[in-house]
């Protein structure tokens, strides 16, 4: 049985905001829906629980979540984590 194949979005993309840096990954697997997961430079990496139907909608969750929660909550040292992701 061959191995499902890894799709990744055009979308993902480095942000960076008051000196701190984040990767934004989007991706799925063949016939499934779109997980979003972002890395801060400390290589702490937060991962939504439901998938996207969109890559176009989990990168707005991301940027939202980046805008609302300030891109240093993403990091070892940032803020305690929302119970959305």
């Amino acid at each position: 049985m061959p191995e499902p194949k890894l799709i990744d979005s055009p979308l993902s993309r480095t942000v960076e905001e008051d000196g701190e840096k984040v990767e934004i990954f989007i991706y799925r697997l063949e016939d499934a829906e779109w997980a979003l997961e972002i890395v801060a430079s400390d290589g702490c990496s937060t991962v939504w629980e439901e998938p996207f139907a969109s890559d176009e909608e989990a990168l707005a969750e991301a940027l939202s979540a980046i805008k609302d929660e300030g891109i240093k909550s993403f990091s070892e040292g940032g803020v305690a984590k929302s119970a959305m992701h």
